[in-house]
């Protein structure tokens, strides 16, 4: 990839990863549309490891609540385990979905339509606004939903949050933190597949400048982004993320059907 391929796919992942829109997805788009080969291990490598960007930032901007109790990092754990098992399982489907555009373009339409009425489903949060182990464990099974392209982490998590009682704000949070053990466990796998292929390591050496820079505006741009998104989804709710995820995954429905965006 260029250096401008570089940046413009690690804006993409800082503004959309804690955003209920699929950071995966966006950047898959943005690849196809750049002309950017997503079969390519160092491409697939990046899309992932870059993520490192986006954890270092939730930490950076939550560490007073983030380097909380062994409690707080207990619930992080039991909220984990259920991706982990399933994204182990089902490492190698999940990296064929990772090249199918049409697959993430359908979950974005999905998922934006749902998004419409979830504002309406969850209008009383509880009184009880802490995160036990229970709750964390439900947000975590809701989480493996978020395995497909296109339906966002980020919006599974926060729904299953909120049906468990936790207001936006605090279903948004708890998600964030969620994200660090989830994405720093899946960059690392992906690390660790690298480091044992002799070739694959050769091939990523020779782009680790591609992948720091990535990394380093990939965690600008998310600072910028989780500001902006906590304030924004506590006013106004998911309806116009809802409608953002319709028209966009409409829009590349519509190149590829046109065959202008291979599926």
């Amino acid at each position: 990839m260029t250096l401008l391929q570089t940046t413009i796919i690690a804006v993409v992942e800082g503004l959309t990863e804690f955003l209920p829109v699929s950071s995966t997805g966006h950047m898959i788009i943005a690849q196809r549309l750049m002309g950017v080969d997503g079969t390519l291990d160092v491409v697939k490598a990046f899309t992932v490891n870059i993520q490192f960007g986006a954890i270092l930032s939730v930490v950076v901007l939550y560490r007073r609540r983030f380097f909380q109790t062994w409690d707080f990092y207990w619930k992080l754990l039991v909220a984990f385990v259920p991706a982990a098992v399933i994204g182990f399982l089902l490492s190698g489907f999940i990296d064929r979905l990772l090249d199918n555009v049409t697959v993430v373009a359908l979950m974005l339409v999905a998922g934006g339509v749902f998004m419409l009425f979830v504002d309406q489903w969850f209008t009383r949060p509880a009184e009880d606004q802490a995160v036990d182990w229970k709750r964390a464990l439900k947000i975590g099974c809701f989480q493996c939903v978020a395995m497909i392209p296109g339906v966002s982490r980020s919006m599974s998590t926060i729904v299953g949050g909120m049906s468990t009682g936790l207001s936006r704000q605090n279903a948004a949070e708890f998600s964030f933190f969620l994200a660090v053990p989830t994405m720093a466990a899946a960059a690392g796998y992906k690390l660790l597949k690298i480091m044992t292929d002799p070739a694959l390591s050769a091939t990523v050496s020779d782009n680790l400048m591609t992948l720091l820079i990535g990394n380093g505006v990939a965690f600008l741009v998310a600072l910028a982004a989780i500001r902006c998104f906590i304030g924004f989804l506590a006013r106004h709710g998911f309806k116009a993320f809802g409608y953002y995820r319709i028209v966009v995954g409409g829009v590349i429905l519509a190149l590829v059907l046109l065959g202008k965006i291979q599926r």
